[in-house]
């Protein structure tokens, strides 16, 4: 490979970047500094591939640089603002990726040069056969044939923990760099999309994390290909990311991630290199040394719960080769200073604190509601912990409350304040913090295992003896649901399932009737269940 530069490219670019140079202006000829010796122009230039076309190489091993041309400056910028937040690795080393001064690649009478245009060529015949296998795909769907995509879905199963679009790419960056994520709930199961830079990358992704458990013993990965082969990213916030334009907006009320969070993850949203390799997640949240198979991905004790809380129920768990509480200590600690959540697009005339706390109070205990005194469509509550908040947010986002579909985001306020003595308030504000009714107070409650979305069947708890099918069913329908089948727990009849009408019902049921009264001094406890009748 030739160590000269070529006609266009003087030397001026390696010459300045020995020290700090003033960045020049978008150009699709990009410099790349701190280049591995070893390295392969395939590999190069597939730093470039997931951005557009690569038209030209230029390598100066002498000098630890090279020169990539992409066919048009739309991509060099796309690339060079993806690498400015997310350092590329090659080979296990830092690369650093800016705009050139100079316009285009003149190789042709350069000596050495064949090496690069075979790659080149290469390359782009395994790019262009990829986009070509989606030909007969109909509309924008671009699809590939299966197994082609560089897009995953991903189904988190067993969901006791909530899942950040952090914690997946935390997990998935391991395998290469990932460009979008967008996640969601479907069908009561969080799920997500990913896509990556490279099929290849979705490939070993898929083949080394289907079947393993993010947190010991929990949040199981189901990951196959999606049939899409492109995401199209609007909003950069908690729901959903694109790693390649950080100018996108949050989207309509849609906070970006609270400062707290920011700080925890590093900025601007990126968590770590997309790169970090063998030697673990990186550094800016400070993850232990990632665990391959059999053990989990993270770590036994989830992020926000302090270890006294998990000593009674995930903590035993903690195996050879696991990563252990050191977690909770030196990795997402930030994170637990915001418990506060905000509860947007709520019916003013049918909402209560009282309700709220006790839908929420199935995925945590509730101190504090506040419902906004010129606002009656919003609320604060304020969970026990921030892992809580977490939980409650990540199944009762988008659910329907009261014939509307309610928005739940972690709130910028760090506590809910108790109304001032004397102040107008119409009994909007409700302190919760002593009440009998927390689900979670005993650490390694079975209730930490029985956390499930919502759904339209409920699970019935506390039934004393005299109590018969027909009064419970009778209970509910007086009370304005329909049952649609009902059923006692054949070894133990204290418990029973319910199956109403729709989700709707069901979490409007559980307000309602949770801790009703029915004699013998038993009080009817009510969850969600993850079975059918």
């Amino acid at each position: 490979m030739s160590t000269s530069t070529p006609s266009t490219a003087n030397g001026n670019d390696s010459r300045q970047f020995k020290g700090d140079r003033s960045p020049c202006g978008p150009s699709r000829v990009l410099h790349v500094r701190k280049v591995p010796i070893e390295v392969s122009e395939a590999e190069l230039i597939s730093l470039g591939v997931p951005f557009g076309r690569v038209t030209n190489l230029l390598m100066l091993k002498g000098k630890n640089q090279a020169f990539i041309e992409m066919a048009s400056e739309e991509a060099a910028i796309t690339m060079v603002n993806y690498y400015t937040t997310a350092t590329p690795h090659v080979r296990n080393q830092p690369v650093y990726i800016q705009y050139s001064n100079h316009r285009e690649l003149k190789t042709d009478n350069l000596p050495n040069q064949g090496r690069a245009q075979a790659a080149l060529q290469a390359v782009n015949a395994v790019h262009s056969g990829n986009m070509a296998l989606g030909g007969s795909a109909s509309g924008s769907d671009g699809a590939l044939m299966p197994g082609q995509s560089p897009v995953l879905r991903i189904i988190v199963e067993n969901l006791f923990y909530p899942v950040s679009l952090e914690v997946l790419h935390q997990i998935f960056s391991k395998f290469g760099t990932v460009l979008k994520i967008i996640t969601f709930t479907k069908n009561n199961q969080f799920q997500a999309l990913l896509q990556y830079a490279d099929p290849m990358n979705a490939h070993h992704a898929k083949v080394t994390l289907d079947g393993q458990n993010i947190y010991n013993a929990c949040c199981t990965l189901r990951v196959e290909f999606s049939k899409l082969t492109s995401l199209n990213v609007k909003y950069n916030n908690d729901k959903s990311r694109d790693f390649t334009r950080l100018d996108l907006p949050s989207g309509d009320g849609q906070p970006t991630m609270d400062p707290a969070l920011t700080a925890a993850f590093g900025a601007p949203g990126i968590i770590s290199s997309p790169y970090a390799g063998a030697a673990g997640f990186g550094p800016a949240i400070g993850f232990p040394q990632a665990v391959g198979p059999p053990f989990d991905l993270l770590s036994c004790v989830p992020p926000g719960l302090s270890m006294h809380t998990m000593t009674g129920a995930l903590g035993p768990l903690a195996m050879p080769g696991s990563i252990s509480g050191r977690m909770t200590l030196h990795g997402m600690a930030p994170i637990a200073v915001h418990a506060v959540l905000l509860v947007s697009n709520l019916n003013p005339d049918s909402i209560s604190p009282h309700g709220l706390f006790i839908l929420f109070g199935v995925y945590g205990d509730v101190h504090r509601v506040k419902i906004l005194f010129n606002k009656k469509e919003n609320a604060l509550i304020q969970m026990a912990d921030a892992t809580q908040a977490q939980l409650a947010m990540s199944h009762l986002n988008g659910q329907r409350l009261h014939g509307k579909v309610i928005r739940v985001t972690i709130s910028k306020h760090q506590t809910v304040q108790l109304p001032r003595e004397g102040q107008e308030d119409q009994g909007l504000t409700k302190d919760f913090s002593g009440s009998p009714l927390h689900r979670f107070k005993k650490p390694g409650s079975k209730n930490f295992q029985n956390i499930f979305p919502p759904s339209a069947t409920l699970h019935l708890s506390n039934i004393p003896p005299s109590i018969t099918d027909d009064i419970l069913k009778e209970l509910f329908a007086g009370t304005g649901y329909t049952v649609k089948a009902f059923k006692f727990f054949q070894k133990d009849r204290k418990m029973a399932l319910i199956q109403l009408g729709s989700v709707e019902e069901a979490i409007q049921a559980l307000i309602d009737l949770h801790n009703h009264d029915l004699g013998e001094n038993h009080h009817l406890r009510v969850s969600f269940s993850k079975s059918t009748i």
